[in-house]
């Protein structure tokens, strides 16, 4: 059994450090393919969790409309993916409903009444 023991030393060397170090170059490679793909008007969330879309692109940043008129500018690995524009869920006929509508919070309004 003793003779064995570099052995099972080395695989387990190559399972703890060689296996996590490929994963995360290819984790690495993709996201730089993403961050080098992006385009003007791409909707994209930012790493913490900031949606927008691009509005400008330099070598090393990327600036971001969050809101109409507001735009910031963040490093390109700042970005974490590209985000795809929601689903149409509904038309503009059709009524929001939902429990946010006052008196829906147990049958009272904000002062008290039914």
């Amino acid at each position: 059994m003793q003779q064995y023991f570099p052995f099972i030393l080395l695989i387990m060397a190559v399972l703890l450090f060689v296996l996590p170090a490929r994963q995360r170059k290819r984790m690495q490679a993709r996201a730089k393919a993403m961050q080098d793909s992006l385009a003007i008007g791409t909707p994209v969330m930012t790493t913490s969790g900031l949606h927008g879309n691009v509005a400008g692109l330099g070598d090393g940043t990327v600036d971001l409309e969050i809101a109409p008129g507001v735009v910031v500018t963040f490093t390109r690995p700042a970005i974490l993916e590209v985000r795809r524009p929601a689903a149409d869920t509904g038309s503009a006929d059709t009524p929001i409903t939902g429990d946010d509508t006052p008196g829906a919070a147990g049958g009272r309004s904000a002062d008290g009444t039914v």
